[in-house]
């Protein structure tokens, strides 16, 4: 294993999020429950305002930002003990969210979406996670198709991994995702986890998020809210392959199975 684990609780401030969608429009409500995830063992809590499920329909930036500064400001008027992520592809969402106290951009297009974003994480010393996808949210899902997908992902990152450090982004600063159900099929999806280990040669931690998606239901049967166990054998999984930043719903469960995994591996 590489690197003490940390857990980034999802704080869905959307109408269509495929699992919690709705659950946390009010700006109270989404404080609540990012404090909450905070309490569960959370170091970074990740605020979204636009769905990027397969099929999801673009946001207007002035919609996005009504959405997520109010939460940012709330979580850091309450003092919450975590790093606050902002979970977006917009530069001017981005920009929005770190005056308002965030400190990590989480962008599903790895900094290809909005010109000067790479530049703005530069410029104010923030994290930033680097995701693969192929298309886009709207049709990502229709027809995934990799030579070797492991390899093509690899490989996508190594080069969003450069542009950011021309960009001016400390490496420590950088984590990669390969981005599970982000354009691929199940197969897909497995492979990359089981194969996880291969992106260690990208030399930047590696970030996974498998929590509750699809393929989990397609594999057991059940629904969103029935993905729980599933979701956390995927995250230990991805942890013994060297993952040491999991995005999750349920953060609880994942945090305690991460530590029996990290305490279980140690005494080898």
């Amino acid at each position: 294993m590489a690197g003490e684990p940390r857990i980034m609780g999802i704080v869905n401030v959307t109408p269509d999020s495929f699992s919690d969608g709705g659950r946390w429009l009010d700006p109270a409500a989404a404080v609540a429950h990012g404090l909450e995830l905070i309490e569960q063992g959370a170091a970074i809590v990740d605020v979204g305002g636009e769905s990027t499920r397969p099929g999801a329909e673009p946001v207007a930036v002035a919609e996005e930002l009504a959405r997520v500064v109010p939460v940012i400001e709330g979580l850091v008027c309450a003092g919450a003990a975590a790093t606050i992520s902002i979970d977006t592809s917009k530069l001017e969402v981005a920009r929005a969210a770190l005056d308002a106290g965030a400190t990590f951009v989480n962008d599903v297009t790895a900094l290809r979406a909005s010109p000067g974003l790479a530049e703005l994480v530069a410029q104010r010393g923030a994290e930033c996670a680097l995701t693969h996808m192929q298309g886009e949210p709207r049709t990502m899902q229709d027809a995934p198709s990799y030579g070797d997908v492991v390899a093509e992902v690899v490989e996508f990152l190594a080069q969003r991994v450069e542009v950011a450090l021309r960009a001016g982004i400390a490496r420590d600063r950088i984590v990669v995702d390969p981005g599970i159900g982000f354009g691929k099929t199940v197969e897909h999806n497995l492979e990359l986890l089981a194969r996880l280990d291969e992106l260690s040669v990208i030399g930047v931690p590696i970030m996974i998020g498998t929590s509750r998606k699809s393929f989990l239901g397609r594999i057991t049967g059940r629904g969103e809210d029935e993905r729980l166990a599933a979701t956390v054998a995927t995250n230990v999984l991805a942890m013994l392959a060297g993952a040491t930043l999991f995005r999750v719903h349920d953060v609880a469960a994942v945090r305690d199975a991460l530590a029996v995994t990290t305490a279980t591996v140690r005494r080898r």
